[in-house]
């Protein structure tokens, strides 16, 4: 059941201008940051003068890499804690907040300026000399891999920092020399850029009196910023006070600490000043960590009558000049999961090998892997049809798991909670018109174009098991409910989604209540953040919990009101009733009667453990290529979607859609480039980086069939990432049967008019 929607309650407040976003954020006697970054790849640091800078008037310090060393200001180290093959660890060079003798890619920090306006700060930035040493710059995998190739880190020679695999090697081997047929993919997922519409920005401010920092950034979630913060500055998380209210975007690289973060906090201690800092636009292009940056490589065997035998995958996973927290893990954990997609694969094996560059930091960025696994599996399965003679749809049916074999575990122990892909590949092949695409591209041909058609099936995890599990606090406020939760909001909603949730238990009104994340000065609570499509079934099932508590603790309460004995109350519809009367109370009306009491007695704390669950759909899209001249047009696009139980129909398309959108950004256009010769970004400016815009897409027609979870009490399973996951897929395959028909067997994203151009004119030369 899902409320009429009548708007976020956030809507107002952002298109009007009264959001309030980091650099929103001042406080008396503030200075301001500038930061000096490297204009080199790779190269020693011979001499740093920052006389000239520091004698610059308004500057109040510079701040270099022995300011840094002497701080221990070291980034925390990467979430990839698990032994790789033959037990090895993580390669974790440290990195300082300021470089230390080296620089490893253009945009690492060198040293910091403190002055009493931005504009004085970046003058004086200017005015440092840096005297350097080039050394080679590898910024390509296979350069960086190759014999004799330069070392981004001394102590890691060839560059590979780790290797992880699983499943079992020997009988997939065995599997694929007895197939009746083998297929193979090589693909890569090229390098993104985040680019929020909000820029990285920090107030950081230290007090004196308490030895304690109010620090104000956007975050998705303010526990893991003030844990990583603490583990970057040395400062005692407890001594921490994380502020965010507005954040214009994430997608996965807004959630830890960054080194300026830890600058700034150096430097507000040491002036007794709060420390502002706004980065530009150029340095969200070379210093945020960054996406993607995946060579992948696939192969699946098939028995003589098309049916999937074993699956054999390997990943060379870019981890730019340092591993960031998520860069290891999401290019390892999230493809394990979703190896065998949504097939009967009895058998598979992963190989993951981590790889350092001249480049900036890979994290997680929306879909973390998913999206990337099931892009491979998907080209895999439309390979084999090809070469088997086997219609897609067909192929596909012989090999989805049906329905009834949920909960499903795959061959390297994954278990899939719930799912119906049969039932949706069907409807969606109805909704599509899939049988007319046939006619649809004798139109197309007959005016010169190529048109080709995609069908994905997909599935991916959400969710997790850290932390254990997600708390949020009721408190009821004058007229009204308040929610305390840790998951900030970066544009799903949630003000408006989680007082629907414990509007629907409590029965009271959706207005009475009010969402108030990522409050310093809240309730101490355990929770993560909006990561990892975990907050619908997370944070929504602890508002579930919290609600229920709320009428479990309001039961005495109404019984002493209504002079009635407890066992003889139930609440039924925002009232507690006698039983079998018509005395009542409503629950706001008894709150208000202990109105001024601390705490109140109907306060209480909700939680869910965690879990994982697994989003999973069908999606169905149409590319229309214009040969002469390289255009690529998104026609028609279909989904239907099982992301559990919804919760807001119109909040949760919304992401589907979002999702599309950032995948199709990089299947039609973006693409983070460095010169391989120099190390330089290419794309650092919207006039060579294309980011999506809105006449990219036709109507999008997507569908809820949805089965609630089982692994939640709210039947959720997550939906953030569920588009880019589908959509990537979906439009590599789209883009793929298109390409073929102009004699193209292999192209890798982006299908920007140049290179599609190139690559069929190429074809005609072959044929």
């Amino acid at each position: 059941m899902t409320q009429p929607y009548t708007g976020r309650r956030e809507d107002t407040r952002l298109v009007s201008g009264a959001g309030r976003y980091t650099s929103d954020w001042n406080l008396p006697g503030q200075a301001h940051a500038a930061f000096l970054r490297s204009d080199r790849a790779h190269a020693r640091i011979v001499s740093l003068d920052v006389s000239a800078a520091r004698a610059h008037p308004g500057v109040l310090a510079v701040l270099t890499g022995e300011d840094a060393r002497e701080a221990k200001l070291i980034a925390p180290p990467s979430m990839m804690s698990l032994p790789g093959r033959d037990g090895q660890k993580l390669r974790n060079p440290p990195r300082y907040a300021l470089a230390q003798e080296k620089v490893r890619y253009v945009g690492e920090n060198i040293a910091m300026v403190v002055a009493e306006s931005a504009m004085i700060a970046a003058d004086a930035a200017e005015l440092i000399a840096v005297e350097f040493e080039d050394l080679p710059a590898v910024v390509d995998v296979d350069d960086a891999m190759a014999a004799g190739a330069s070392n981004v880190h001394e102590d890691v020679p060839g560059n590979v920092c780790f290797e992880i695999d699983y499943g079992d090697e020997a009988a997939v081997a065995q599997a694929f020399a007895g197939a009746a047929r083998v297929v193979r993919a090589e693909l890569d997922s090229q390098r993104l850029v985040g680019n929020p519409m909000e820029p990285r920005s920090c107030l950081a401010a230290w007090d004196a009196a308490t030895d304690t920092y109010d620090f104000y950034s956007s975050s998705q979630g303010i526990n893991f910023l003030r844990m990583t913060l603490a583990t970057y500055s040395g400062v005692p998380g407890d001594r921490i006070r994380c502020h965010a209210q507005d954040v214009g975007g994430a997608f996965g690289i807004r959630f830890g600490a960054y080194a300026e973060y830890a600058a700034s906090m150096l430097a507000s201690r040491r002036l007794g000043r709060p420390v502002k800092w706004t980065g530009s636009r150029t340095e969200t292009f070379l210093s945020d960590y960054h996406g993607r940056s995946l060579r992948m490589r696939g192969e699946l065997a098939l028995d003589a009558n098309g049916n999937f035998l074993a699956i054999r995958t390997r990943f060379i996973v870019d981890q730019g000049a340092y591993p960031s927290e998520g860069g290891a893990i999401s290019g390892f954990g999230n493809p394990r999961s979703g190896i065998t997609g949504a097939y009967r694969i009895p058998l598979a094996y992963g190989l993951h090998r981590m790889v350092f560059t001249n480049t900036s930091p890979i994290t997680a960025y929306r879909g973390a892997g998913r999206p990337d696994i099931s892009y491979l599996v998907e080209q895999l399965v439309d390979r084999a049809a090809v070469e088997s003679g086997i219609d897609r749809i067909e192929l596909r049916r012989r090999n989805l798991i049906p329905a009834d074999a949920f909960p499903y575990k795959t061959p390297i122990g994954v278990v899939y909670d719930s799912a119906d892909f049969p039932g949706m590949l069907e409807e969606a092949l109805r909704l599509s018109d899939w049988n007319g695409f046939s006619a649809r591209r004798d139109k197309a041909r007959a005016r010169g174009r190529l048109l080709g058609a995609g069908c994905a099936v997909f599935i991916e995890p959400s969710g997790g098991a850290a932390p254990p599990k997600e708390q949020v606090a009721v408190r009821f406020d004058g007229e009204g409910v308040v929610i305390h939760s840790l998951s900030g909001a970066s544009g799903q909603g949630h003000e408006t989604v989680f007082p629907e949730v414990m509007s629907r238990i409590l029965g009271i009104p959706a207005e009475c209540i009010t969402l108030r994340a990522s409050d310093p000065g809240g309730p101490a609570l355990i929770g993560g953040g909006s990561i990892g499509s975990r907050t619908s079934f997370m944070v929504g099932g602890a508002v579930q919990s919290g609600a229920k508590e709320v009428i479990a603790r309001g039961l005495a309460l109404a019984a002493d009101a209504l002079e009635a004995a407890v066992q003889d109350v139930e609440f039924v519809e925002g009232n507690y009733v006698v039983k079998g009367t018509d005395r009542r109370i409503a629950l706001l009306d008894l709150a208000r009667r202990h109105a001024g009491t601390s705490p109140h007695p109907l306060d209480g704390t909700g939680e869910t453990p965690a879990s994982t669950t697994f989003p999973n759909g069908v999606h169905v899209a149409e590319i229309e290529i214009d040969p002469e001249t390289g255009v690529a047009e998104l026609t028609r696009y279909f989904g239907i979607d099982d992301c559990g139980r919804m919760l807001n129909e119109t909040l949760l398309k919304g992401q589907i859609q979002g999702g599309i959108a950032q995948a199709a950004g990089q299947v039609f256009g973006e693409h983070g480039i460095y010169d391989r010769a120099t190390g330089q970004m290419v794309t650092a400016t919207f006039m060579d980086y294309v980011m999506p815009r809105a006449d990219l897409f036709p109507e999008m027609v997507l569908v809820d069939r949805s089965r609630p979870s089982p692994a939640n009490e709210i039947g959720a399973k997550g939906a953030g990432e569920a588009g880019t996951t589908a959509a990537l897929a979906v439009l590599g395959c789209a883009l793929g049967d298109a390409m073929r028909q102009g004699g193209v067997s292999h192209f890798d994203f982006p299908a920007s008019p140049v290179r599609v151009w190139e690559a069929l004119r190429g074809a005609r030369k072959v044929a």
